[in-house]
This record gives C-alpha cells, structure tokens and sequence, in this order.
C-alpha cells in the first residue's frame, strides 16, 4: 500500500495551529468540556463570546447559504483553535462549528481570551500568525475553485485528509456525500471520479470511509490544473 509521505503533503495547506507552548498558555487552567459527536459549538450567525481549543476528537467548521447548502470549510484537531475570529472581533460566527466525534475542548471567553493575550504579549504574535495562515488556506481553495477541475481538487482533499484523518490502516472516515460537501460539488460527480480511481487502483472504497493505495498517482492529479 502506498500511503501520503511527509514530502508528499509537503505542498499542501496544513492546519492552522498554534505552537503547543503558546495553547498551553493561552488556556492553562481551563476546566475539560466533554461535547458528543453531533453537537454543535456553534451556528453561523450566532453571537460570539467563546474561543475554543481542541484537546481530542474533531470539529468540522462549515459554511451554509442562504438556501441551507453547505460546504465544509475545514476541520480541527488536537491543539487546533476554533472560533477566534468571532472572538476576536465581537462580530456574529462565520460559520458553524460541530464535533464530528467525541470532543474534549477548553474556552475562554471574550474577555478572558484579551485579559490573556494582554498578560502575555507573545500570544497577539501567536493569534496574528494562525490568522495569517488560515487566510492563505481560505485563499489557496479560493484558487482552487476557480482553476482547477473536480478531479484535481478531489485528490488534493484526500491527500491531505489522508494525512490529518486516516486510522493506522489508512482509511480516512468519510463518505462521498461529506466529500462533496469538502469541495461544493454534487455526490454523483464525486462518486464518478472515485469509482475511476478504484478501477484503477489508486483508491480503495469501503461503506463510509477510503484508503489512499497509490499516492504518487494522486499526487499528479492534484498538480495537473485544468483549464476547464
């Protein structure tokens, strides 16, 4: 089985985190929240007033319209930040956050998050550098959506869920529906290209889950822009 190297996803966007001193430092002390998988954090739109930070498990961050269509924007892990910008800024969330499994986190509030980031003047350095990267992240899909095809896009997102997701024996846990919603296209065309793949050994596909077997073969189709 040929599995994402570390130069393989070398390319790729990767999590927006904090260095694990500066968590630490930013929510030492804090009481462990348990939440269950299907719970929400919170709705896009919402009042903000809490900054959270991932201990175990993951948190989805998606991104509805008006119609109730929704794209999945991201996801968070172990030491990920979740909610900062609402937190930041006082402004209604961007988008809603819901633990995908079981979650352990910690928060602060508003006031907390600015009494801590004052105290300690590296955590603004810190907070302004994961703001920067998640910007590049929300550009680099941006660009993704605009220049290259399903299939590019496609393989790019499983390089990298392959790389954050995958259990020890690769497979990554999500269906073609979440996929779809990963990369704002239909089931049908992600089932399509991943159907293809299969055939042609690059992936293997089971009832809600699939595994990366040829990687490199992957690699190129996430290079290869299409021009439409």
């Amino acid at each position: 089985m040929s599995t994402a190297s570390a130069d393989d996803r070398s390319t790729l966007p990767r999590l927006a985190r904090i260095d694990p001193r500066h968590f630490d430092l930013l929510f030492g002390g804090c009481k462990v929240e348990r939440y269950a998988a299907g719970q929400h954090l919170f709705v896009q739109e919402d009042a903000s007033d809490r900054i959270y930070g991932v201990m175990s498990g993951t948190v989805e961050i998606s991104l509805y319209s008006p119609g109730g269509q929704k794209l999945v924007a991201n996801i968070e892990l172990s030491r990920s930040l979740v909610g900062e910008i609402g937190a930041l800024d006082g402004r209604p969330r961007t988008a809603t956050a819901m633990c995908l499994t079981a979650c352990e986190l910690v928060s602060l509030n508003r006031a907390q998050l600015f009494d801590r980031i004052e105290k300690n003047p590296p955590l603004a350095r810190a907070m302004i550098e994961l703001l920067c990267t998640r910007l590049r992240w929300v550009s680099g899909e941006l660009g993704d959506q605009a220049f290259f095809g399903i299939e590019a896009r496609l393989a790019k997102r499983l390089v990298f869920l392959s790389g954050v997701m995958a259990d020890p024996a690769g497979w990554v846990p999500i269906s073609q529906s979440e996929l779809g919603e990963f990369l704002g296209a239909t089931r049908e065309s992600v089932n399509k290209t991943l159907n293809d793949w299969r055939n042609r050994h690059m992936i293997a596909i089971k009832r809600g889950g699939l595994r990366i077997i040829n990687a490199a073969a992957l690699n190129q189709i996430a290079d290869s822009q299409d021009d439409g």
